[in-house]
């Protein structure tokens, strides 16, 4: 009689654990830092708003690192159900067919609610098919804009903030006459000044729609735009009005001393800047070339999105499309963006924190959504989906680094860093085609 009584607890107990077990999703991620530890939060609220799932994040380091990671884990048949990856991953995810679940796809198998019109899409206009249907979800989205130094400003008696290159040169000649080392610097010099140069002034980067219409796409950066921009660039960093600082976001230590008065870097850039500036700073719009533009076009995105993996249980996907349904609420976005500086995803996380008041209360933090959202964007301002990208991005900084340098003029630099971009092109096509 006892045995039968344990062996029905054990049996009860049994029963009712696996009853109440969450579903463990894993969720590989390059978000370090206080971003980290937002992301972790924001897993947490997650799991705490229901019993059935349990997403589980995991740093796996930098970028290339996480993005490295997951693609060995998938050979191993290891794989994480959801993994960050930057943007410039995107055509080699798209790639790797049999590896992604597209997320318009899950969403419709799992029954999430889903409607792409209601993200902005000049943000999911990156991660979307020929057919406008969503790969991933957009998760870390930012775009380059330029910070400058008020105070700075105000002693060199400069009253506002340039909009066009043109007045970039001419502010930059002022701050150095009151005494300031160098007008300005830039974060990641291919992403601002050639990337996202090309969609302010809505001109190719590349053939083919900038990549979205093949993978036979040529590299056309070396036009007249292009080399007319690096070249005044390389006149500048003689004479001081720019200052070179490195391929990442090395320039932050020479405007947060204040060594440079100016500095083009991501808006998600923001929350370090008010963190480490000691002084009353602004941000406006990345600098066009006025002559060149009747008005400036949209900027693209950096960042990274969320992309679903196969090879899981249906029961997990089914999390996933939860956990995916619950990053898109308006409160949830709303409150990365305001915390972390990324933009937000959806038309409603954007009203929200407008209507919250944090973008008055917060001078600036507007300007990368407002920028992202001018016009409509076009085959020249969605994006770039290029294979190989990031050795490509490292082709083009070994190439401007020689104009900065003075060894070479820019014709020639950006001549031989389409021509190296293009053979890592066709080598990414012949091994995907």
């Amino acid at each position: 009689m006892h045995k039968f009584k344990l062996a029905s607890v054990v049996v009860g107990m049994s029963l009712a654990s696996s009853a109440f077990a969450a579903t463990e999703v894993e969720w590989w991620h390059a978000m370090g830092g206080a971003n980290g530890e937002k992301v972790n939060e924001i897993a947490k609220s997650f799991n705490d708003s229901q019993d059935a799932y349990s997403v589980k994040p995991v740093y796996k380091g930098s970028y290339t690192e996480t993005m490295t990671s997951a693609i060995a884990a998938f050979r191993a048949k290891q794989q994480p159900a959801i993994v960050q990856v930057f943007e410039v991953g995107t055509a080699s995810m798209m790639a790797a067919k049999g590896a992604i679940y597209p997320v318009h796809q899950l969403m419709r198998e799992s029954g999430q609610p889903f409607d792409e019109s209601t993200y902005l899409s000049a943000v999911t206009g990156y991660y979307t098919s020929s057919e406008g249907k969503m790969l991933s979800m957009p998760f870390n989205s930012s775009t380059p804009v330029l910070y400058y130094n008020k105070d700075l400003f105000k002693k060199a008696g400069i009253t506002q903030a340039p909009k066009t290159w043109q007045e970039v040169e001419t502010t930059a000649k002022k701050l150095q006459q009151s005494g300031v080392s160098c007008g300005f610097t830039t974060a990641w010099q291919s992403w601002v000044h050639l990337e996202n140069l090309s969609s302010r002034h809505n001109v190719p980067f590349a053939s083919l729609d900038n990549g979205f219409g093949g993978l036979k796409t040529e590299l056309t950066f070396n036009g007249p735009l292009q080399v007319a921009h690096v070249k005044k660039m390389g006149e500048w960093q003689k004479n001081g009005v720019f200052s070179y600082s490195g391929r990442t976001n090395d320039g932050a230590a020479k405007f947060y001393s204040q060594e440079c008065a100016m500095f083009t870097e991501s808006s998600a850039g923001y929350a370090g800047i008010k963190r480490n500036a000691k002084f009353d700073f602004g941000v406006t719009e990345l600098p066009y070339w006025e002559g060149k533009v009747k008005q400036p076009s949209n900027t693209i995105i950096g960042g990274a999105s969320l992309w679903v993996l196969q090879g899981h249980s249906k029961e997990e996907y089914r999390g996933v499309a939860s956990f995916l349904s619950y990053l898109s609420r308006a409160s949830v976005q709303a409150d990365w963006h305001q915390f972390s500086g990324y933009l937000p995803i959806t038309k409603a996380a954007y009203s929200l924190t407008k209507g919250q008041g944090f973008y008055a209360a917060n001078p600036g933090t507007e300007t990368g959504v407002t920028q992202m959202t001018t016009g409509t964007p076009t085959a020249n301002t969605k994006g770039l989906r290029l294979g190989n990208f990031v050795q490509i991005r490292g082709v083009i900084d070994e190439e401007l680094e020689s104009v900065w340098s003075g060894d070479v003029d820019a014709q020639t630099a950006l001549n031989t860093a389409v021509k190296r971009g293009n053979a890592l092109l066709r080598k990414f096509e012949r091994a995907n085609d």
